[in-house]
């Protein structure tokens, strides 16, 4: 009796063991199918992409601030599958940064992220009360109060 128990508790761990394998080989199959084994297929996605990305900064750029997007070489992906794409404009790395977030194959961009200084000039003062810009304006230093009001077009 305890050598059929010995033997169906050997055969049960045995079964988990093989499905554990199993279930394990295929998610890492899949994990590379749309990390490393489409990287190609997402950058040239990501070649496709980019008049959408510039489309959907210059939607988003209401004083024209923006004279070139330059969009940097390397891309992500994410374990969540998602592109994404850095990039800059003006020429400012450091300052005007953007990221784009990219689903392959979805013809559209999924999410767009902009550094503080970039959604900065972005921003619609027409929204606000007069007061929430000064204070926003005020604390600014005086040379970068004169170049942001430069960049939304409201001194020359």
């Amino acid at each position: 009796m305890i050598t059929i128990k010995r033997l169906l508790l050997t055969g049960v761990i045995v079964l988990i063991a093989i499905a554990a394998t199993l279930y394990f080989n295929y998610e890492k199959a899949r994990t590379k199918d749309t990390t490393e084994g489409n990287r190609y297929n997402a950058e040239v996605y990501v070649e496709k992409m980019k008049p959408k990305i510039k489309e959907t900064i210059k939607k988003e750029d209401i004083y024209k601030f923006i004279n070139t997007i330059t969009f940097e070489k390397n891309i992500e992906i994410n374990p969540m599958g998602r592109i994404i794409v850095d990039g800059y404009v003006n020429g400012e790395p450091e300052k005007f940064h953007f990221s784009a977030d990219l689903i392959y194959n979805s013809n559209k961009v999924d999410g767009m992220s902009f550094s503080k200084d970039l959604g900065d000039r972005f921003e619609n003062w027409n929204d606000f009360d007069i007061e929430v810009k000064e204070e926003f304006l005020d604390s600014l230093s005086e040379k970068e109060r004169k170049q942001y009001l430069k960049d939304i077009r409201e001194i020359k």
